[in-house]
């Protein structure tokens, strides 16, 4: 027996109980790892409010990422081995002391990256890279807005869209989170609760506005995230922080500037083993490197996971937060 959070309802973060599990040994293609780190992102929250649907349904175990060590690996696994340290992203299943895993989701951490920062990095990490460099490719001639600049996405891609040489807009709620994206790579810093962020984007740009916005907010920041769009500019919203978008009108693309819209997400991007592989590696290299730095600036034991959750969407937390077994 493990011990694990489960869900059993959906609701708020008060349905998350810790409970023994049992986990028997990996079938084919699969890995046992034991847990030394499990990363805390806001999608974690979706799955248990019910936004998103659970795929196997209810009762379920939350959590996209972590880090730890394999224990033993199913028939027909090459790539690791008992004794690997290792991080993924998906499937759902990381609030545990220990999981069964496809294995041709893990990849193996490199020296220079401990396991709490790797557990912290690979879903806000990934996410970044694609962002900035699939989705968008960001370069030295792009003008960029970035939401929720001090979350934990929004710190990486700072500091990534930084090195590229873009100007690096974002928005924040407070002065002190303003202070934390400046050190993360923000030329500018707009603060949305005591200034109107299209206005202030109009100034910082001389009234070109902006190539791309990057916006996880969703509800609180449309339709004003297209009114910081240059034409034939494009909206990316990859997340809805203050609830879903209920009426979005795809004809205001047009009179606005002919504008482009996406709804990316990460697990289209690391589909295939190839771009999985190309995508972590890419993360590795900067952070390592020094180019960008992954700030853990929170730690909950795993089993405090619904304080963990109710700071999460309370805003309390900056950055990149972990849960230890």
């Amino acid at each position: 027996m493990v011990k694990a959070i489960r869900v059993h309802e959906t609701g708020g973060p008060e349905v998350m109980r810790w409970e023994d599990v049992e986990l028997g040994n990996p079938g084919k293609g699969e890995a046992r790892i034991r847990h030394t780190a499990v990363g805390l992102n806001f999608i974690d929250i979706y799955f248990r409010s019910g936004l998103y649907p659970a795929p196997a349904g209810l009762p379920f175990t939350p959590g996209n990422e972590g880090a730890g060590t394999v224990v033993a690996v199913g028939e027909g696994v090459t790539h690791v081995a008992p004794g690997d340290r290792v991080a993924y992203v998906g499937p759902l299943g990381s609030y545990a002391e220990e999981r069964l895993i496809p294995a041709d989701r893990l990849v193996k951490i490199p020296d220079g990256v401990d396991d709490k920062t790797a557990a912290g990095m690979m879903l806000k990490g990934m996410t970044a890279r694609y962002l900035l460099r699939k989705t968008y490719k960001v370069t030295s001639d792009t003008t960029l807005l970035f939401h929720a600049a001090a979350g934990g996405v929004g710190l990486i891609a700072g500091q990534w869209a930084a090195k590229l040489g873009a100007t690096v807009i974002g928005t924040v709620g407070s002065e002190e989170k303003a202070e934390l994206a400046r050190a993360n790579g923000y030329t500018h810093v707009i603060n949305y609760r005591t200034e109107n962020f299209v206005e202030r984007v109009r100034e910082i740009t001389g009234g070109k506005l902006c190539d791309v916005v990057y916006d996880s907010v969703g509800k609180d920041t449309y339709p004003g995230s297209l009114d910081c769009l240059r034409p034939l500019g494009m909206w990316v919203s990859f997340g809805q922080s203050s609830g879903p978008i209920t009426d979005f009108n795809l004809g205001l693309l047009g009179p606005k500037g002919s504008l482009f819209a996406t709804r990316p997400t990460l697990f289209t991007y690391i589909a295939s083993r190839t771009d999985l592989e190309e995508t972590a590696n890419d993360l590795f290299d900067v952070v390592r490197s020094g180019d960008v730095e992954i700030a853990v600036n929170q730690e909950y034991r795993l089993a405090d996971a619904v304080k963990a959750h109710e700071d999460l969407q309370g805003r309390k937390t900056t950055g990149t937060t972990v849960l230890v077994p």
